[in-house]
């Protein structure tokens, strides 16, 4: 039996350390200056003038750029001077750049902006910045900026091309539609809960319909559908969610959806950290350890707190690795959450046994060698092997079975599952962190795997897939051992290879 431990929060997760502090000058209607008439000088002109900066250009020759600029400026308007910066031109400046051809003449010019007070930047001399201009994806009022803090502008501008293709052009109406209506929310007659749900909602639609000019309509169809649903945030909720294997990638959108929109997180120990970055920073985390054969929770303590967490009004985000339905006790807490009467929701994941399947490049279900896939847990509530495993179907050669929670009953199962028929030389598989960056592998057979799970996987969730659709990835292996061509291979002994990384072959 599991030792008893009792939910704790989690502390919150610390920033990690920045190269560069994001943030976003407001300029509109207030002066800036850039010095220098180069074409970069061009640039920086046109992206001050765009953000609503009244202009100063300083330059002794202008480029026929800067003069086509001030002709036409998307925003504040841009004024030439053909002179050079005087120490006066920077007083009450609220920004200052320069692009200059020497050392000597950036030193110089930051030196005067400092002494104004005035932040500054300098183009292509980062010793000389008080801050940077990052690859910039331009849906206004939504705006990005991308930074490397200057080491790879090629690789910000190629992740700046990537969000361009992924953000449509029409989030720009959306963003612009919740800036007028940002007043009137406030002032309606929603408490703090109802005006984040019209918040969700008003996002929903705009992922779903982005290219549409919202109207009034959709505002009052959003306050409309906020009411009617008043009874269900006021009450609180519970979502199950799937949290795929272990790779943060691998998060449904509406997994990451779902816990964007949590009040709280119930977790379990088992989960990847990576997964939570995806979760509103804001949001209570609270680990509730369910670890095989470790210190756990009580399944009627986490129900419980699920409960009281909903009740208070909180949308509670249950968040369990793999899939909920998938020997994830999903059925319990649903249950329990409508005995209650509490609004309870499933977000299913990607199971381990696809996940891990995925990593080692093998179809569970390959025509040549398996007519069906059976899942079976390891362990029953008293942490025994079940009594009731069907152990004719265990046996059948054309089946590919996934041994959830395997660890301390593993040999158990292999002993029973041989003196019932299968074959002691059926491949059998055992990956430890499916689909994380240390997962790792045993290939072996089933008479030959159990002694070895205890001794090779350290920690962390253990899956064992038996079946003859692992009889190629045993034959790679066992070519690449006598090859010497994977270093992946740690070990070769009779009845098995070990395999330790991220794939096989």
């Amino acid at each position: 039996m599991n030792a008893s431990r009792s939910p704790s929060e989690a502390p919150p997760p610390r920033m990690e350390r920045l190269a560069r502090l994001p943030v976003f000058f407001a300029l509109e209607g207030k002066r800036a200056v850039v010095a220098g008439g180069s074409a970069a000088a061009s640039w920086k002109a046109e992206l001050l003038s765009a953000a609503g900066a009244a202009v100063d250009v300083y330059a002794e020759q202008p480029s026929p750029e800067l003069a086509a600029l001030a002709g036409a400026a998307p925003g504040g308007p841009v004024t030439i001077h053909s002179r050079a910066y005087a120490e006066s031109d920077l007083a009450g400046v609220a920004i200052a750049v320069g692009a200059f051809d020497t050392d000597q003449e950036a030193a110089g010019f930051a030196t005067v902006a400092r002494a104004a007070g005035v932040p500054v930047n300098v183009v292509d001399r980062p010793a000389y910045c008080d801050f940077a201009f990052g690859s910039i994806v331009n849906r206004s009022p939504l705006v990005i900026g991308i930074s490397t803090d200057g080491a790879a502008p090629v690789f910000a501008k190629a992740i700046r091309a990537k969000l361009e293709a992924l953000i449509p052009f029409g989030f720009a109406r959306w963003a612009a539609a919740a800036r007028r209506w940002r007043t009137r929310v406030q002032s309606a007659d929603l408490p703090f809960e109802g005006r984040r749900r019209f918040w969700e909602l008003f996002t929903d639609r705009a992922v779903m319909d982005p290219n549409r000019d919202p109207d009034e309509a959709d505002f009052s169809a959003l306050v409309r559908e906020t009411k009617d649903k008043s009874d269900t945030w006021q009450s609180g909720s519970v979502t199950l969610v799937g949290a795929g294997p272990g790779d943060p990638e691998l998060l449904t959108l509406r997994a990451v959806r779902a816990l964007q929109a949590a009040d709280v997180i119930l977790i379990d120990d088992l989960i990847s950290p990576a997964i939570l970055d995806f979760a509103r920073r804001e949001a209570k985390k609270m680990m509730v350890g369910k670890t095989g054969g470790g210190p756990s929770c009580k399944q009627g303590e986490i129900n419980a707190l699920m409960i009281a967490l909903a009740r208070q009004g909180r949308r509670v985000v249950r968040l369990k690795g793999g899939d909920p339905m998938i020997f994830g006790r999903g059925g319990e807490e649903i249950e329990a959450c409508r005995r209650a009467g509490i609004p309870v929701e499933v977000v299913p994941g990607i199971t381990a046994a696809q996940g891990a399947a995925s990593r080692l490049k093998v179809s569970l279900t390959h025509r040549d060698h398996a007519r069906r896939v059976q899942f079976v847990t390891g362990h029953d509530k008293g942490g025994k092997l079940p009594a009731d495993i069907d152990w004719n179907s265990l046996a059948d050669p054309k089946a590919t079975t996934v041994v959830y929670m395997p660890t301390r009953t593993f040999a158990e199962l292999a002993a029973s599952a041989i003196d019932h028929g299968l074959d002691p030389a059926t491949p059998a598989i055992a990956i430890a962190r499916a689909t994380r960056a240390d997962q790792a592998t045993i290939a072996s057979t089933i008479a030959k795997l159990a002694p070895r799970l205890d001794a090779e996987v350290a920690s962390g969730p253990v899956l064992v897939m038996i079946g003859q659709v692992f009889a190629e990835l045993m034959l790679e292996a066992h070519r690449e051992s006598s090859t010497g061509r994977s270093v992946e291979i740690a070990t070769l002994e009779e009845g098995g290879i070990g395999l330790y990384g991220s794939s096989v072959g």
